[in-house]
């Protein structure tokens, strides 16, 4: 459990070796390489915007290419695909496929054109089908769809938004205009929406015929045609059939691309990794015949960062340790502990004059969750099968892998505490024994019958209660002993006493007192001797001078006192942090009383063959559902008593975490080793 120690590194080499040393740097990702500022006339920096733009617009291409594409081809993804991790790529391939860029280009282009006639197709069949769906109700019309007039005859071709007859028409129109007498309605169509009509009035009357049709809800068609409905209806159809024929054709098109897909996920990789190094060559600066680099590099792999540089490309490497408030963090912890660095990077990341408490969290962490964990069974399976994933599926990505090796660690504290409280699959052996056996359950140490205690039994739940208070008193007084450390370490001895002794004395002698009482001695089960009410007392009383006359520093004695007497207040947040640890019990009981209550459900169905399938059943959905419910709740839980109890007490964080320069790619692992 440490910090690394970070060294500042100055690359110095030709000019005509930077494109390659930038893509070793990148492959072995172990540089945060920095802007360098030189003002010397004679650097300069080169302008790579137009070329990253260049870059990103193919990658965006050819990412576009490939979505399209598994649009219309469904691939099939092999089983738990996501444990597979990127494919590894070694250097020399990948500079082979490199070679396919434009070819690659040309077929993203053209899938991408091939789908935009699609789309085009689409948008004019959707017209077509509107224009026939309009024409139907008008396909029995053997004239025209548009309003005519002949010497002395004008024609009206239209509807109304609603159902009529032609009673109630001709009833409407008379109402209007009783004087119309030169006319003649013929009924084309009705549905419930609309009636479709076919009128013809004598010139002399039209406009009024006109008028009054309007007035009664008459519109005209959305469209007109030169010949009949049914004609037209014919012709539209003959498109429809042409233009699903030329998209049928753009998808054959793009489906027989079908093997490409790998290409271009290559060639997406590709692009983004040259963006990201021409984003790189601005932090470069240059001379006429050399370049030089400046970043940060862990010491650890700084010399065989040199020697390599040195012997390939015949650069020269300056080393120095670095110094500031901007020199970044990168944690190195053994394979116990390493697992939970995520948990902690993901709060923040520590300060560089701190120490790492990756390796005193982990410790917590693991009996934490294995408490609220608490089932034998479940803490197996969930070990067993982080292990078999691990193990099967060596290109998983880092950060998945180390999440499984935490839940690994997790899985074996679970099983712990599964065994010292005798739960297995909560009491499962026992319920088949007696539902199945009609027999007493075998004695089994931690399967049957509990190694410590039984948590749901008698005085079980009191007494995990006390263990879980006692655990959070541990837990608090390990963040103020590390407190106390970075305070020594930067030489702030007194600080140690005020902020972090002081709080010691006032919980742990406070504690010893209320354990020497009868009321707690009840709860604890056992009860210290009344010499320890003397001694806590004295150890509290020491305590609560120390955080009222010292914990604040300020020269005036007013403000100090009234500031101290503030901070003494903050013992009630101490009362509400052990009370926090309470979760361990609810939680603990809850997943193992859970369990118990599906055992139950299953033996319901007796002990046939019936029962014995109904059991499985409710026993296979039971748990799975109570492994996956309480290991989330485990986990959320086991994560805020770190965040907030254990934290809050110490850690400062806001360190910059390192972040070397990478392959950042999303389908092909591309590395180099030092």
């Amino acid at each position: 459990m440490a910090i690394l120690q970070m060294q500042r590194i100055n690359i110095y080499a030709l000019t005509k070796h930077c494109k390659s040393i930038l893509e070793a740097l990148q492959r072995m990702g172990v540089v945060e390489i920095e802007k360098l500022d030189v003002s010397d006339s004679i650097f300069y920096r080169e302008d790579t915007g137009s070329l990253q733009a260049s870059y990103k617009r193919n990658a965006a291409t050819v990412k576009n290419a490939s979505e399209i594409l598994t649009s219309f081809v469904k691939y099939k993804k092999p089983l738990l695909s996501s444990l597979q991790g990127r494919k590894v790529l070694g250097k020399e391939d990948y500079y082979k496929q490199a070679e396919d860029y434009t070819r690659i280009l040309n077929v993203a282009y053209g899938i991408i054109r091939d789908n935009k006639k699609i789309a085009e197709s689409k948008a004019k069949l959707v017209a077509l089908q509107s224009r026939l769906e309009s024409l139907l109700p008008w396909q029995t019309l053997d004239v025209p769809l548009k309003s005519y007039s002949t010497a002395s005859t004008t024609t009206f071709v239209g509807s109304f938004p609603e159902k009529l007859n032609l009673e109630l028409i001709l009833t409407e129109l008379n109402s209007i205009a009783p004087d119309l007498s030169l006319y003649d309605i013929e009924i084309v169509s009705v549905d419930e929406h609309q009636t479709c009509i076919f009128a013809v009035c004598a010139n002399s009357q039209a406009e009024d015929f006109s008028d009054a049709l309007r007035k009664i809800g008459f519109i005209l068609p959305i469209f007109s045609t030169s010949v009949s409905p049914m004609e037209a209806i014919e012709d539209i159809k003959e498109k429809i059939i042409k233009r699903e024929k030329t998209i049928d054709e753009y998808k054959s098109r793009i489906i027989a691309q079908k093997d490409m897909l790998s290409s271009l996920q290559f060639f997406e990789d590709y692009f983004i990794m040259k963006a990201e190094q021409y984003e790189q060559v601005d932090n470069l600066t240059y001379s006429p015949h050399t370049f030089v680099m400046t970043g940060y590099i862990a010491q650890r792999d700084a010399q065989k960062l040199s020697d390599y540089l040195l012997k390939n490309f015949d650069a020269q490497v300056e080393l120095e340790d670095a110094t500031g408030e901007d020199v970044p963090v990168a944690l190195s912890n053994n394979k116990f502990t390493e697992p939970v660095e995520g948990v902690l990077l993901s709060y923040s990341a520590p300060h560089r004059k701190e120490l790492d408490p990756t390796g005193i969290m982990a410790i917590f962490y693991y009996v934490f969750f294995g408490m609220m964990f608490s089932d034998a069974g479940y803490g197996l399976v969930m070990s067993l099968g982080c292990a078999v994933a691990v193990l099967a599926f060596k290109n998983m990505e880092s950060s998945l892998k180390r999440s499984l090796k935490m839940f690994f660690w997790c899985g074996i504290s679970t099983l712990f505490w599964g065994l010292m409280f005798g739960s297995f699959f909560g009491d499962a052996v026992a319920v088949i024994s007696n539902t199945f056996f009609g027999a007493q359950p075998p004695v089994i140490p931690g399967i049957t019958t509990p190694i410590w205690f039984n948590p749901t039994e008698g005085a079980g739940p009191t007494k995990l209660l006390m263990f879980s208070f006692l655990l959070g008193i541990i837990h608090l007084f390990a963040g103020l002993l590390l407190q106390a450390v970075n305070y020594i370490r930067n030489g702030k001895w007194l600080y140690a006493i005020y902020d972090d002794l002081s709080w010691m004395l006032l919980v742990g002698g406070a504690v010893l007192a209320l354990l020497s009482t009868e009321m707690l001695a009840s709860m604890a089960g056992f009860r210290l001797s009344s010499v320890w009410l003397t001694i806590g007392g004295v150890m509290a009383l020491i305590g609560a001078v120390l955080i009222l006359f010292c914990s604040a520093r300020n020269r005036n004695p007013f403000k100090r006192l009234i500031k101290g007497a503030y901070n003494l207040y903050g013992v009630t947040s101490y009362l509400s942090d052990i009370l926090s640890y309470s979760r361990l019990l609810a939680l603990g009981l809850a997943t193992g009383v859970v369990a118990q209550v599906f055992n139950q459900l299953g033996s319901m169905f007796g002990s046939g063959v019936i029962g014995v399938i109904g059991f499985i059943v409710v026993f296979i959905i039971g748990h799975a559902l109570n492994i996956g419910i309480n290991a989330l709740g485990a986990y959320v839980h086991t994560n805020r008593l770190q965040f907030v109890e254990f934290f809050g007490k110490f850690y400062e964080g806001g360190g910059r975490e390192f972040k070397p320069y990478a392959v950042n790619t999303k389908y092909y692992n591309i590395k180099e080793d030092i």
